[in-house]
């Protein structure tokens, strides 16, 4: 992995804690909304170290593939990747 490892596992050990949190808030049988307030949260952290990841690997694994088509494999990759999650 070519991304900040420290801020990337910082994220992700955040997401665990909230995700430990949400899972209390349930068997508590909490409020819907603020469970789902939780869960956006927990999301939206998830989303900036999925960012991060994907930034680096622009930034490095791509921009300094060996020839064009390693490139445009790694391109395809990640557009590929990508389409699964937008349907």
């Amino acid at each position: 992995m070519k991304a900040d490892k420290a801020k990337v596992l910082r994220m992700l050990k955040t997401a665990r804690g909230q995700i430990d949190g949400i899972i209390k808030m349930a068997e508590e049988d909490r409020y819907c909304v603020d469970i789902s307030h939780q869960l956006m949260a927990v999301s939206a952290v998830i989303s900036k170290a999925n960012k991060e990841v994907l930034s680096a690997h622009l930034k490095s694994c791509v921009k300094h593939a060996e020839t064009e088509a390693e490139m445009d494999e790694k391109i395809d990759e990640l557009v590929n990747m990508l389409g699964k999650i937008m349907k």
